[in-house]
């Protein structure tokens, strides 16, 4: 929801003439208010420490983006280092006591799809390949029609809160109990170091297994690190499909999913909003 950064002028009631205040007029173009954006927090601030500036906080502000914001997604150096879109999405943070590092992940989506919105608009294009004849075209999605999810539809999978923002899970076939966490934007860049560290050394360890363990926080409240790993890799494919529909089911998250009809076929369907290199980068 835009920011009104100017007062709503009112009409009074009386025929008496009223003297008309006095506005200087702007001595530069760089007199202006920066407009801002209030984002709805998919976590609504329920996961963050006491200590902490979102704790407790449904919304953020951000700023829209400018030609500058522009510069650092596009800069080479930044993109080789892999820190583009983690100091992009600092810099459009109102409130500087905020470290985006920090941020739950669903919580880091509704943000740079709401920064999106205000730099390139919300009709985002991309080329979709048709799922029942193949054929490819351009698709404009609407990114304002994005959904938050609150996290709070599990009732089903029987996962009990345990006061420190973290849930348990009982596996359904080794009948482990699993303590879990939401990931952070710090935890994502930490699994995306270790899978490319991980290629780099012929290893197999893929994205799937890396995002399982960081979210592990303890295993029948063993909370040893290597106990966990060799736990991830070993436990029944099912054990690892229940906990990862445990995890989807308590995290926060903008749900980008909409109808896609082809133009080809008439095929139709709900599908995710992919999003690709042009998110940020149109025409480029």
């Amino acid at each position: 929801m835009p920011r009104n950064n100017q007062r709503r002028a009112t009409t009074g009631t009386s025929t008496a003439k009223k003297a008309q205040p006095k506005v200087a007029p702007p001595t530069s173009v760089l007199d202006f208010v920066s407009p801002t954006e209030i984002v709805d927090l998919p976590s609504e601030g329920r996961y963050y420490p006491e200590n902490h500036p979102l704790h407790g906080e449904s919304t953020i502000e951000i700023r829209y983006m400018t030609a500058k914001d522009e510069d650092i997604l596009t800069s080479q150096s930044l993109l080789r280092k892999g820190v583009a879109m983690e100091k992009f999405l600092q810099n459009i943070i109102v409130d500087k006591s905020i470290k985006s590092t920090d941020l739950l992940s669903g919580d880091r989506s509704a943000i740079l799809v709401a920064a999106r919105c205000t730099g390139y608009g919300e009709i985002y294009e991309t080329e979709i390949d048709c799922p029942a004849c193949g054929n490819k075209e351009v698709f404009g999605f609407n990114l304002r029609e994005g959904k938050t999810y609150s996290g709070d539809d599990w009732d089903d999978l029987e996962i009990r809160e345990t006061g420190t923002s973290t849930f348990l899970v009982t596996l359904p076939i080794t009948k482990v109990t699993a303590e879990i966490k939401l990931l952070t934007g710090a935890d994502e860049a930490m699994i995306t170091t270790a899978v490319n560290n991980n290629k780099k050394r012929s290893m197999l360890e893929g994205s799937l297994t890396a995002q399982v363990a960081k979210f592990i926080v303890s295993l029948n409240s063993d909370e040893n690190r290597d106990t966990i790993y060799k736990f991830v890799e070993m436990m029944p494919a099912y054990d690892s499909y229940h906990l990862r529909k445990a995890y989807r089911a308590v995290n926060p998250a903008f749900d980008l999913t909409q109808e896609y009809n082809c133009s080809s076929c008439g095929h139709s369907q709900d599908m995710e909003v992919p999003i690709t290199a042009n998110f940020f980068w149109p025409n480029r």
